[in-house]
């Protein structure tokens, strides 16, 4: 019941179909117009299905320049021998992911070689290994460019993670029950939980409790479009720019400062979203629910600019068939990992 009320009070955690109940009809509109149900896969041509469901980060990576991405291993699903090898060279902590992946599932922070060999011999797909990226402020910036111009920044989201404050007295668990967020996203069976929940911190010490930056599992967050200006939209023009016809998405990355990102120094990218990316700055608590759809259908505007002009310049939607079969296999490789 608790959980309901939770639910009920705050659209951030309403389900998918519900939240974007509004936004299908504008979608509906969207395919009359571009006559094409797939008319996104035109957005960003260089990423499969423009990014917007099922695209690899392994090929997106590919297109990155090397020096702005933490070093990062495709590892085929279930070679231990790989995985155990390329781990041994990044050392560990380490991110493990699935190549193709969305929403934070089965991304874990991996400390050991014993967790290492259980999720290699659990997770039933493709994955990566991420070198982990240590400096403090994590960002998903999303960007937008039309074919021929200059983008600029549309939305930024600081990442608050999920944690506990100690007061001396509380265990771990009792501090976590009483976090609201917690009770809606916590993963109360984890290793990690199981083993920290029963100490109790010090008065004033904080104790990170997901570590892993998705708002499905618990990280607030925090709306920093305060922080778009000038110096910001020429940086992420620069960055953009490198990477070969991509228009419209989200850039996920830690940096050691904005004044440090805005003159593309000490900042990595650990992911790179496209057509299926959110202006993440409408999930921070408090929101109001009628200018988040502005933001999305504003956004999705865009995107259908976007992949008109690209149309003109050459590059076609993909068809129903096309596009009909990849969204089947994107749900049966959702299902794959979700039984798994």
């Amino acid at each position: 019941m608790k959980k309901l009320l939770v639910r009920l009070r705050n659209w951030e955690y309403w389900p998918f179909s519900v939240l974007y109940f509004p936004i299908f009809i504008y979608y509906a509109w969207l395919i009359i117009k571009h006559r094409s149900f797939f008319f996104f896969t035109a957005s960003n041509p260089s990423i499969e299905f423009g990014g917007m469901v099922g695209e690899k980060k392994s090929d997106i990576f590919d297109l990155i320049p090397n020096q702005y991405i933490p070093k990062t291993i495709l590892v085929e699903s279930e070679d231990l021998k790989r995985a155990a090898l390329e781990a041994e060279k990044m050392g560990f902590p380490l991110i493990a992911k699935p190549d193709i992946g969305e929403r934070g599932n089965w991304v874990n922070k991996i400390h050991s070689q014993q967790e290492l060999n259980k999720y290699v011999k659990t997770c039933p797909v493709d994955f990566l290994l991420q070198e982990m990226v240590d400096w403090p402020i994590e960002l998903g910036v999303f960007y937008v460019k039309y074919p021929g111009k200059s983008g600029r920044v549309t939305s930024i989201v600081r990442k608050d993670f999920l944690s506990v404050l100690g007061d001396g007295k509380k265990t771990v668990i009792e501090l976590l029950k009483k976090n609201t967020r917690a009770v809606i996203t916590a993963d109360w069976k984890s290793d990690y939980l199981q083993l920290i929940g029963s100490e109790v911190p010090k008065k004033g010490k904080h104790v990170l409790i997901e570590p892993i930056g998705n708002h499905c599992r618990g990280t607030k967050f925090l709306s920093d479009n305060h922080e778009i200006d000038e110096n910001l939209n020429r940086a992420f023009n620069t960055l953009a720019d490198q990477i070969p016809d991509f228009y419209f998405g989200r850039f996920d990355i830690k940096c050691q400062s904005y004044e440090d990102l805005k003159q593309l120094k000490n900042f990595k990218i650990l992911e790179l979203n496209g057509a299926g990316a959110e202006p993440g700055h409408i999930y921070q608590p408090g929101y109001p629910l009628l200018k988040a759809y502005r933001d999305i259908l504003w956004h999705l505007s865009v995107l259908s600019d976007i992949s008109g002009l690209n149309r003109k310049r050459g590059h076609s939607y993909w068809n129903f068939k096309r596009g009909y079969q990849k969204w089947k296999a994107h749900q049966r490789y959702n299902r794959l990992l979700a039984n798994s």
